[in-house]
């Protein structure tokens, strides 16, 4: 969760709780590693440091956390979330410690959702939350036995469920602590039965960034006597660069350990600014897992994907975690314990060049040679290609499609993907150029622009703006222009690129931001420096005419 970002209070050596760890578990008369590592898997299972079905394909998680425990009559969002194309859902619970504690009968219910739904379902209990420096949670001993009262509805979904065994369980205080409670609740969970992959989050508040989580994998990994142990990372201002976060997922990768990014974010905030490009390019090369925090409902809303739980509101971060290059569209693949053509391996064939017609000021008619698979092709995807970039616009199941909300005179260059069942991607077709009729009057215009400052701290604060298009035509590429009256400076943006020249912002949109739909909208986020007064604009252009202030 977003209170991951803490500073440092202590720090003490770990040697001592490791040595006492392995005592402790070496008492048990627990496997050797040798053993443990090749241990048999229920389901999900860990296998060569990799997470794997009972198939033995491999499963790589492509996801999205939801607050379920504080929003349980959110039903629909497992099956919005599903819809953007993530093959996970990290489920918050509660244990009754610090919230309503989540009964039997709401987590089958969830699990059946996330079975419906084709979604793998991490569990988690959030109560333990920043343990240690935090007052108010609980402790893991206390989640392993809300676990065990629920294994009548566990037991029989190793195929389906991994349970994280309590969020961020430890704060910054002392995080070498963490170390023998953890390895006490896998063994307890364990001793009652417990078959299911078991995930952990890491200490300091989830990020590790003393390295106790780290440092001890490989004992921790040792002391489960089933080898099914998948490590968490949290990813937030931590891991502000691209070697952060390269080295730590390395450090796995490189010792044959199995992790996961469990939660990450890409706004920056008074923290710093987490290198979310580098942990999504990086897990896409190393095969990893990650779980985007989080659907709707944060209390600092920078991190919602979706605007009050609306999937057709996909924030400037919710574009950037599904349609985002390395993104759930991009990379994720559904598991193929849900049968139907999910266990097909083998992309399409790539389509054939597409053909344009029916040009108009506004629209374009695309068709193309249909793909071949060796079960079957589900659909297509057409592209808008802008030189690296790429930009989904539609979607068919055939091999003809019709591209709205074109600007008049306006060259374009689109290409197309073939998917199956399974979530294979094809190649991409050859690209076709096409440019739009200039039509017999210009299109019509308009524009609103809200400003919101959505957070404040002693010489900061977090500004959102929502740029709404209320004409008739697609806007496609932008400059936004405002200025500050109180020498407020942007220090940080995310969903556009600033310029500023005394208090006059100029901002052109991100590639994800660029186009906005007739009626539709996007937001841009970003921090900013004030010196205590802290005045919205009083007016906003848009390429150059005036917006309505919203």
């Amino acid at each position: 969760m977003r209170t991951a970002r803490r500073t440092a209070k202590s720090t003490t050596t770990v040697i001592l709780t490791v040595l006492s760890t392995l005592l402790g578990f070496l008492a048990l008369g627990g496997l050797a590693p040798a053993q443990a590592a090749s241990a048999a898997g229920t389901g999900l299972h860990i296998s060569d440091g990799r997470l794997v079905e009972g198939n033995g394909n491999d499963f790589i998680m492509r996801g999205v956390n939801h607050a379920h425990a504080w929003y349980p009559g959110e039903t629909q969002s497992l099956a919005d979330i599903k819809a953007t194309g993530a093959n996970t859902v990290r489920v918050v619970l509660s244990d009754g410690y610090r919230w309503s504690r989540n009964s039997p009968e709401d987590v089958a219910a969830v699990i059946d959702q996330c079975k419906a739904n084709r979604l793998i379902c991490v569990l988690e209990v959030h109560d333990t939350t920043g343990y240690g420096e935090d007052s108010a949670a609980g402790t893991l001993d206390h989640a392993a036995d809300y676990w065990i009262s629920l294994k009548d509805v566990l037991d029989g979904q190793e195929d389906y469920v991994v349970i994280d065994i309590g969020n961020e369980p430890w704060g910054n205080t002392d995080p070498a602590g963490w170390t023998a409670p953890t390895t006490a609740a896998i063994q307890k969970l364990r001793a009652a039965g417990f078959a299911h992959t078991i995930m952990i989050d890491a200490p300091n508040w989830g990020q590790d960034w003393e390295g106790v989580m780290r440092d001890n994998a490989q004992a921790l990994y040792d002391a489960d006597s089933t080898g099914n142990l998948l490590f968490s990372i949290h990813m937030y201002s931590v891991y502000d660069t691209a070697q952060k976060v390269t080295d730590y997922l390395n450090t796995f990768v490189d010792a044959g350990l199995p992790l996961v990014i469990g939660e990450f974010g890409g706004p920056a905030d008074q923290y710093g600014d987490p290198d979310e490009d580098t942990m999504m390019a990086d897990a896409e090369q190393l095969g990893l897992g990650w779980i985007a925090w989080s659907w709707s409902g944060n209390t600092d809303p920078v991190l919602d994907l979706a605007i009050d739980f609306d999937p057709a509101r996909l924030s400037s971060w919710g574009e950037r975690v599904f349609h985002g290059a390395d993104g759930i569209a991009q990379t994720s693949h559904e598991a193929t314990v849900f049968g139907g053509a999910s266990d097909d391996t083998e992309a399409p064939t790539a389509p054939g060049t597409p053909t344009a017609s029916a040009v108009t000021d506004t629209s374009v008619s695309l068709t193309w040679a249909a793909s071949s698979d060796n079960v079957a092709v589900a659909g297509y995807d057409v592209v808008r290609v802008n030189g690296a970039t790429e930009t989904t616009v539609a979607s068919s199941a055939g091999t003809t499609v019709t591209v709205p909300g074109l600007t008049a005179g306006t060259a374009y260059s689109f290409a197309v993907y073939a998917r199956d069942a399974a979530g294979n991607r094809s190649a991409r077709s050859a690209a076709v150029s096409v440019t739009t009729d200039e039509g017999s009057t210009a299109p019509a215009g308009g524009c609103a622009v809200g400003y919101d400052v959505v957070g404040e701290w002693q010489g900061g604060f977090q500004g959102e703006i929502t740029i709404s298009n209320t004409g008739t035509t697609a806007i496609d590429g932008w400059t936004l222009g405002f200025a500050f009256a109180d020498g407020q400076t942007v220090t940080n943006m995310w969903g556009g690129t600033p310029a500023q020249s005394g208090g006059s912002v100029t901002v052109v949109p991100a590639s994800y931001t660029s186009a906005i739909a007739a009626n539709g909208s996007v937001t841009v986020g970003f921090t900013g420096s004030q010196n205590g007064t802290n005045t919205a604009p009083a007016a906003f252009t848009l390429n150059g005419a005036a917006c309505t202030v919203a």
